[in-house]
């Protein structure tokens, strides 16, 4: 009896040290990755503005090749959005619009409905870095409620992995067009 009080108390010790670490741990984080695109700035800019290429270098739509995406407004601009269905859990449901764009940055609106809720922010900026390359950055904004804010170490990774893939796709992409 003296062990399974001894393994009781222990248990108990480690959940409540894990919800105080949960507490220290921030509820909002960003994920940033960045790569050099051989290509002037206009190039990469007018190519990561339009949503539908997408289709072409986004890991996340790649992961079902059954995914229905739908598209509204006038695409590269303020207001186009594209929604999917996709009964792939690594891919869901939800949608994207863009809310800002400058000549350098397009920041959009992420609402996502499976496999979980969540409403969530990006940004992709393009800077150039001299006449013939382009920095080029994708930036993921996030936000975990308390005690789930513990497990954004694991989808940071994830995100990370696939940002900086779909980074790849796009510079193989545009370094391949003459």
């Amino acid at each position: 009896m003296k062990v399974l009080k001894f393994i009781g108390i222990g248990i108990v010790g480690i959940i409540a040290l894990i919800l105080i670490i949960a507490m220290i741990v921030p509820k909002d984080y960003t994920i940033s990755v960045s790569t050099t695109i051989n290509k002037p700035q206009v190039v990469v800019f007018d190519y990561v503005k339009m949503i539908k290429n997408q289709e072409k270098y986004s890991v996340w739509v790649m992961k079902d090749p059954n995914v229905k995406i739908e598209y509204a407004g006038i695409d590269g601009t303020v207001g186009a959005k594209s929604s999917w269905v996709s009964l792939d859990d690594n891919v869901g449901v939800g949608s994207q619009q863009i809310t800002k764009m400058s000549d350098s940055r397009i920041d959009v609106a992420l609402h996502f409905e499976k496999p979980m809720k969540g409403d969530n922010t990006a940004a992709t900026i393009v800077e150039a870095i001299s006449d013939d390359q382009t920095k080029l950055t994708s930036e993921f904004y996030g936000h975990a409620d308390y005690p789930l804010n513990l497990m954004s170490f694991v989808f940071k990774g994830f995100i990370k992995k696939d940002q900086e893939q779909n980074l790849a796709n796009v510079k193989k992409i545009l370094e391949s067009q003459p």
